[in-house]
């Protein structure tokens, strides 16, 4: 059997009849702001009163692209007689994200908690050499980190704070105990 004329041209017609009668699922970028997932590796923020300047977030870059650049400085002593100490102060910390590759060794390695996961995603640059961003932009997208997931409410409490809430809980007891008696209106017991 030979093709009527013009039937593929109607069933065309009638794919993008339907098409165009359907909900649209694009998001359009711009206006609408995508749902991204809790986990999302957008930008490295930077906190920078935890950062001790141990650089080991720069020598296990695999991509060497953590630039810092700090000094030492002299702290008196907190006592008399005690001894001065010297710190090392941040200079310089920037990230080439033109170089990144977003593994996240650098957030891992840090003792200090110094570098977070940001959903950032809005950097781009016209001039690459622009990527290069230091510590100032690096700190305002720590406040853009979201908070830690809630823990698991099934989970068991972690030692810490139940040694801790027992230790409270025991100084309570010993202050009401020791107030209890000087609380005695007539004072002294016969």
């Amino acid at each position: 059997m030979a093709p009527i004329p013009g039937s593929g041209l109607a069933k065309g017609l009638a794919v993008t009849l339907r098409t165009m009668t359907k909900k649209t699922v694009t998001e359009q970028y711009p206006d609408a702001q995508p749902d991204l997932p809790p986990r999302t590796r957008g930008v490295i923020g930077l906190f920078e009163e935890n950062c001790t300047v141990c650089m080991l977030c720069a020598r296990e870059c695999p991509d060497w692209c953590i630039y810092i650049d700090s000094h030492k400085e002299t702290v008196p002593a907190a006592a008399p007689g005690g001894r001065e100490r010297s710190r090392n102060v941040l200079d310089r910390f920037a990230i080439d994200f033109s170089l990144c590759m977003y593994c996240g060794i650098c957030i891992e390695v840090c003792p200090f908690d110094a570098l977070f996961w940001s959903p950032e995603f809005e950097y781009a640059e016209t001039d690459i050499r622009d990527l290069t961003h230091e510590r100032d932009k690096l700190r305002e997208w720590m406040w853009t980190v979201p908070a830690p997931p809630a823990l698991d409410p099934g989970a068991e409490e972690p030692k810490e704070i139940v040694t801790a809430r027992k230790t409270a809980e025991k100084l309570a007891a010993a202050a009401r105990a020791e107030r209890a008696p000087s609380d005695d209106p007539q004072g002294e017991e016969s």
